[in-house]
């Protein structure tokens, strides 16, 4: 699985779902942040995380 560290996950997930990306989980959040996890074209688990004040 590869993680990546991205700003504004709920806008980045609204434009992932509207170009057909596999959403495989609905967000978690917890005291940390906030954490989906996708699906990319080939299959590939990724997980896309915010880190609660680092942005």
């Amino acid at each position: 699985m590869i993680n990546y560290r991205v700003q504004k996950i709920e806008a980045l997930i609204k434009k992932l779902k509207d170009i057909g990306l596999t959403i495989i989980d609905k967000m978690i959040t917890c005291p940390f942040g906030m954490f989906v996890h996708i699906l990319d074209i080939e299959g590939y688990v990724i997980e896309l995380g915010t880190k609660r004040g680092f942005y």
